[in-house]
């Protein structure tokens, strides 16, 4: 076998690999987009704030804030190191912080576990 050849062969077979795994993972749809990053959460002082979308921010709402997606946007957002997730629903623009990928509201916080840690690593997968 040539070298180019074994060498794409390879490459197939890790991807095959990397896909098989990442199916596993997930039991959502393997054709949805997703993305891996940092979740954070509101602070307080924003409750009742108008969003980029034009409602007021409810920490109390499953929603989040996003840089790109359109708004009413729904999302899968799991973390990967407890296997805790919770659907929401994009109503804002964010985070501008590097790394981080979505901003929670609180109640979506508190479903993740993020209330004390603040931070943490998350996979998000769009599921419409």
């Amino acid at each position: 076998m040539r070298p180019q050849s074994r060498l794409m062969l390879t490459c197939c077979l890790a991807g095959l690999l990397t896909l098989g795994t990442a199916a596993n993972v997930h039991a959502h749809d393997a054709s949805a987009e997703t993305q891996q990053g940092y979740a954070s959460f509101y602070a307080d002082k924003f409750q009742g704030r108008t969003t980029a979308s034009g409602v007021p921010f409810d920490q109390n709402q499953l929603t989040a804030a996003h840089r790109h997606l359109p708004f009413g946007t729904e999302v899968v957002v799991e973390r990967p190191d407890t296997g805790q997730e919770v659907t929401v629903v994009i109503n804002d623009r964010g985070p501008f912080v590097r790394g981080r990928i979505i901003d929670l509201s609180k109640r979506a916080a508190r479903k993740l576990g993020l209330i004390n840690r603040g931070v943490a690593p998350v996979i998000i997968t769009q599921i419409n």
